[in-house]
C-alpha cells in the first residue's frame, strides 16, 4: 500500500539469473535509489545527496543576501551623520543581517555538509530518516522565505537579531515586524531540530559494518557533538520565542515587570541558546579542519582521542557560559566570578585542538593547496578572536567595552575566522566530490587574499573604534569623536572583502560548469567518501564495506574495487527496495536491515501545512491554526502508515553469509531512537520552562499572587495527578495496552483542565500565564500520546502489529511515559504555592 505522491519500489525478488556484474549492479541500484527525473525530482527527492546540495545552495543564497545587507550597513557608517538610510531602515538592515547569518546561513551550512557527507564518510547508503531530512529542508526554505518577504515588504524585524524586550514587545515594536522574527525563526528551528535528530541517530546506528565509535572519521565526532548541542541548546530560544509571541499576540505578561514578569528572563533564555550557538557554529568547522589538515600534510591526525575529548569538553562547557553576555545586568559578584572563570576555562580545549593541528602539520609535509590556504587564514584569524574572547571574559574589561564595536569585531573574528574560513576550505576540499571535476580556473587564490585582507582591514579597525567608545547598533554618529578615519577605512575594506567572496562564488560556478573531469581521489585521502566514483551515485556504495580502521583507504587500497564488485553487505539488490544496515552502537556489528521509503512529495506538503500553522499565527488568522494542526496530524499518521510493515518477513540475507531481521521486527527500531533524541530536545524545552518559572519566582514581585495562597486546591490536584500516574503506569505491564494508556492520559488531561479553573485570566499576572503555558504543554503532549495510542490500537485491530512487529509499542511507551512525567511535574510545580501557602 502506498500514499498519494509516494513511490514504493517493488519488493519482488529478481528473476534474472545472469551474473551480477559491477555495471549491472550499478544500474539495478540506480533504478531503486534514483530521484524522480526532471523538475519533479526537486520536490519529491528524499536522497541525502540531493538534499545536502539543496541545503548548501540555499544557505549560500542567504549568505549572499546577508552580505549585501552588511555592505549597506558599512555604507551607512562610512561617514558621520550619513543620510544613506534612515534609522528605521537601518534597524531592519542590522537585524536582518544578524538573523540571516546566524540562523539561515551558519547552522544550515553545517546541516548541508552533514547531510551530504555523513553517509559517505560512515560507509552507509543514506541518513536514518530520509523523509525527515526533506521535511526539515522545506521548513527551512519556507521559514526563511517568510523573513525575506518581510524585508522586501518593508516590515522586516527591527528590534535587533537578539530581540531584547521591551524593544521587541508591543511597547517598543507595536507592528508586525517582530512577529516575523519570532514566528519565522521558530519555524526555521524545526529544520535544525530535525537535522540534529537525523545526524545523531545516523552516527550512532548507521555506519559501515565493523566501524566502532573509536574508528569513526573525526568529522563524525564533531557532527555528533554539534547535533547533541543543537538538541539541548536550541530549545531555550524556541521557548523564549513562544513566550514573547504569546505576550505580543495575547497579552500574557512574561516580560512585563508591572504584571510579575521580567525582561531579563528573555536574556537568560536567549543566551542559554546564544553562547552554545557560538560553539555549535565553530565545532563543524573544527571537524573540517581536523579532516583536511592530515590530508594536506600527507600524514595521519595527531591526538585523535585528545581532539575528541576536547570537542566533547567544549560542548559541555559552552552551556555554563551564558551569563558571559550579561555581566552588566546586575549579577551578584559570586556569579560574575564563576562565569568569568568558566569563560576563561573554555580556552583550554580549544587550545588542545589547535596544538594537535599544529603538531599534525609539523609531523607531516604540508602542501599549500587552496583548502590549506583557507585553513592557514583560519589560524591567523581565529587566534585573535579567541584572545579577545578571553579579554571580554574579564569582568572589569567587559564593563568598559560592553555593547561597543569591540564586541562586534570580536564576534566577527570568531564567526568568520572560526567558521566561514574553514568551511570555504572544506568547500574547496570536497568540491571535486560534489561536482566530479577538478579545479581548473585559478580564481580561488585571488579570492582568498581579497577576503583575508578585506576582513582584517575591516574588523581590526573596529576593535579600535570600540576601544574609543563607539557604541554598537547606532545608525549614525557625530564628527569629532575620532571615529571618522576608522569607519571610512573599515567600509572600504569591507567592500574589498565582498569582492573576494563574490570571486569565490564565480570560481565555484565556473569550475562546476566548464572544468574537466577529475580523478576519484584527487587529494589522496584515506576516508570512505573517496571510495566511490564522483559525483556520487544515488546509492553511495554498491555494497556496504567492512571497516576496521580510521583511514580505510590508506590501510586497504583495494577497498573501492571490492565495494564495486559487491563483496560487502547488501551487494545484491534482489529485493528491489532501498536497504541499508543498522549496527550495534559500540561494537559495529550488524544488527538489522533498514528499509527506506521511496521518493515522495509528502515532506514538502507537510512542511507547507506546518507553514500554514505559523502563517495563521503571524497574520492573526487564528482559524487557520487548528486546521493546520489537524493537517499536520493527518500527515503524521499517513507518514507512519506508509512506512509500517504489513507482514512478517523473518531473517533476510544481508550478505557475507549473514541473515538479519528488518527494522520493523526488532524492539529498538529507528523510530524509537529518533523519538529518544527528539524527547531530549523536548525535555530541554520543558526544563527551560521550569527555569523561567524559578527565575520569575525568585526575581519578580508578587510571586505567587496572594490569591493563590489557598491550601487544599494544590493537594486535590496532586492527588488526582497521582491517581492518573498509577493508571498510566500500567502501559508498561502489558494488559490492555493502548486502551489502558488512553485511560491514564485522559485522567491526566482532566487534572490539567481542573487546574485551569484556578487561573481564568492568563493576562492578569505572569504566574497565571506560566500556569497556562505549563498546562498547555502537558495537554499537547498528552494529545500526541493519545493520538499515537489510537493509531497503534487501530493497527493492532487491522492485524498490522503482531508479536514480532512490536517496536511501535515501545515508541508509544516512550511518548506516553514522557507525557505523564511532564504533566505530573507541571502539576506539582504549579500546585506547590497552594500547598505551601
Amino acid at each position: 500500500m502506498t500514499v498519494p505522491g509516494e513511490s514504493a519500489p517493488s519488493t519482488a525478488p529478481s528473476t534474472d539469473a545472469a551474473p551480477m556484474t559491477a555495471l549491472r549492479r550499478h544500474r539495478a541500484l540506480t533504478r531503486i535509489w534514483a530521484s524522480d527525473p526532471g523538475w519533479k525530482g526537486w520536490f519529491t527527492t528524499v536522497n541525502h545527496t540531493d538534499l545536502g546540495r539543496m541545503f548548501l545552495s540555499v544557505a549560500v543564497f542567504f549568505f549572499v543576501v546577508g552580505g549585501i545587507l552588511a555592505m549597506l550597513i558599512r555604507a551607512q557608517l562610512a561617514s558621520p551623520r550619513s543620510a544613506f538610510v534612515g534609522p528605521d531602515v537601518y534597524n531592519q538592515l542590522f537585524t536582518m543581517h544578524g538573523t540571516l547569518m546566524m540562523f539561515l546561513f551558519a547552522i544550515p551550512l553545517f546541516e548541508g555538509f552533514a547531510v551530504y557527507l555523513l553517509p559517505k564518510l560512515l560507509g552507509t547508503r543514506d541518513l536514518a530518516f530520509p523523509r525527515l531530512t526533506a521535511y526539515g529542508f522545506w521548513c527551512y526554505v519556507f521559514g526563511g522565505s517568510m523573513l525575506i518577504f518581510s524585508m522586501l515588504a518593508g516590515i522586516a524585524p527591527d528590534s535587533g537579531w537578539f530581540m531584547y524586550p521591551p524593544l521587541s514587545s508591543t511597547l517598543g515594536s507595536p507592528g508586525i515586524n517582530s512577529d516575523f522574527w519570532l514566528i519565522g525563526i521558530t519555524f526555521v528551528e524545526i529544520s535544525a531540530i530535525a537535522a540534529a535528530v537525523e545526524i545523531t541517530v545516523t552516527i550512532l546506528r548507521y555506519r559501515a559494518p565493523g566501524m566502532r565509535l573509536s574508528q569513526m572519521p573525526i568529522f563524525a565526532w564533531y557532527a555528533l557533538v554539534t547535533a547533541v548541542m543543537i538538541l539541548t541548546g536550541f530549545p531555550p530560544l524556541i521557548l523564549g520565542s513562544i513566550l514573547l509571541e504569546l505576550e505580543r499576540a495575547f497579552g500574557l505578561p512574561f516580560f512585563q515587570v508591572a504584571d510579575g514578569g521580567d525582561a531579563l528572563l528573555w536574556q537568560h533564555l536567549f543566551w542559554l541558546f546564544g553562547h552554545p550557538e557560538v560553539y555549535i557554529i565553530f565545532l563543524p568547522a573544527a571537524g573540517a579542519i581536523s579532516t583536511i589538515i592530515p590530508v594536506m600534510a600527507r600524514t595521519r591526525l595527531m591526538g585523535y582521542g585528545w581532539i575528541v575529548a576536547a570537542a566533547v569538553s567544549l560542548g559541555v562547557l559552552s552551556f555554563g557560559l551564558w551569563v558571559h553576555h550579561m555581566f552588566t545586568t546586575g549579577i551578584p559578584h559570586m556569579g560574575l566570578a564563576f562565569f568569568s572563570a568558566a569563560s576563561t576555562l573554555v580556552a583550554v580545549p580549544t587550545a588542545v585542538q589547535i596544538f594537535a593541528w599544529i603538531g599534525t602539520m609539523w609531523r607531516g609535509r604540508p602542501e599549500l593547496h587552496l583548502p590549506m590556504l583557507w585553513i592557514l587564514g583560519f589560524f591567523a584569524t581565529f587566534v585573535i578572536g579567541g584572545l579577545t574572547g578571553v579579554m571580554v571574559a574579564v569582568v572589569p574589561f567587559d564593563w568598559q567595552v560592553h555593547d561597543t564595536y569591540f564586541i562586534v569585531a570580536h564576534l566577527h573574528y570568531v564567526l568568520i575566522g572560526g567558521f566561514v574560513f574553514p568551511m570555504l576550505g572544506a568547500l574547496y576540499y570536497w568540491m571535486p566530490h560534489f561536482i566530479g571535476r577538478k579545479s581548473y580556473f585559478k580564481i580561488g587564490p585571488t579570492a582568498f587574499w581579497l577576503v583575508f585582507a578585506g576582513f582584517h582591514g575591516t574588523f581590526l579597525l573596529l576593535h579600535w573604534a570600540g576601544l574609543l567608545g563607539m557604541r554598537r547598533r547606532i545608525d549614525t554618529y557625530e564628527s569629532g569623536q575620532g571615529w571618522e578615519a576608522i569607519n571610512i577605512l573599515a567600509s572600504v575594506s569591507s567592500f574589498v572583502m565582498a569582492i573576494g567572496f563574490a570571486l569565490v562564488l564565480v570560481d565555484i560556478v565556473v569550475n562546476a560548469v566548464v572544468s574537466v573531469r577529475g580523478s576519484r581521489n584527487p587529494w589522496g585521502a584515506g576516508t570512505l567518501e573517496w571510495a566511490m566514483p564522483t559525483p556520487a551515485a544515488a546509492y553511495n556504495f554498491a555494497s556496504l564495506p567492512v571497516v576496521t580502521s580510521r583511514d580505510p583507504l590508506y590501510d586497504d587500497p583495494e577497498l573501492p574495487a571490492r565495494i564495486a564488485r559487491g563483496e560487502g553487505y547488501l551487494g545484491d539488490p534482489v529485493r528491489g527496495r532501498r536497504e541499508t544496515l543498522s549496527l550495534d552502537i559500540s561494537t559495529g556489528r550488524p544488527a538489522y536491515i533498514v528499509v527506506y521509503p521511496g521518493n515522495t512529495a509528502m515532506p514538502m506538503a507537510m512542511a507547507a501545512v506546518t507553514g500554514l500553522f505559523f502563517l495563521g499565527l503571524l497574520v492573526k488568522a487564528y482559524w487557520l491554526v487548528p486546521l493546520a494542526a489537524l493537517g499536520v496530524a493527518g500527515f503524521a499518521l499517513n507518514w507512519v502508515r506508509a512506512l509500517g510493515a504489513r507482514r512478517e518477513e523473518g531473517a533476510l540475507p544481508a550478505g557475507q553469509g549473514l541473515s538479519l531481521p528488518t527494522a520493523s521486527e526488532v524492539p529498538d527500531p529507528p523510530g524509537w531512537w529518533g523519538s529518544l533524541f527528539l524527547l531530549l530536545a523536548d525535555g530541554t524545552l520543558f526544563g527551560s520552562l521550569l527555569f523561567g518559572y524559578a527565575f520569575l519566582f525568585t526575581i519578580a514581585p508578587n510571586w505567587p499572587p496572594p490569591a493563590w495562597a489557598e491550601p487544599g486546591a494544590g493537594v486535590a490536584l496532586a492527588a488526582l495527578g497521582g491517581a492518573a500516574l498509577v493508571g498510566a503506569g500500567r502501559l508498561t505491564r502489558g494488559g490492555a495496552g493502548a486502551v489502558v494508556t488512553l485511560a491514564g492520559l485522559v485522567a491526566l488531561a482532566l487534572a490539567c483542565l481542573l487546574m485551569l479553573r484556578h487561573a481564568p485570566d492568563p493576562t492578569a499576572h505572569a504566574y497565571d500565564a506560566t500556569l497556562w503555558v505549563l498546562t498547555g504543554y502537558a495537554l499537547f503532549h498528552l494529545s500526541v500520546a493519545a493520538l499515537m495510542a489510537g493509531a497503534l490500537f487501530a493497527r493492532r485491530r487491522a492485524g498490522i502489529v503482531s508479536a514480532r512487529i512490536g517496536g511501535e509499542g515501545r515508541i508509544l511507551d516512550l511518548w506516553a511515559g514522557y507525557a505523564a512525567l511532564v504533566t505530573l511535574i507541571g502539576l506539582a510545580v504549579t500546585a506547590a504555592p497552594g500547598v505551601l501557602g
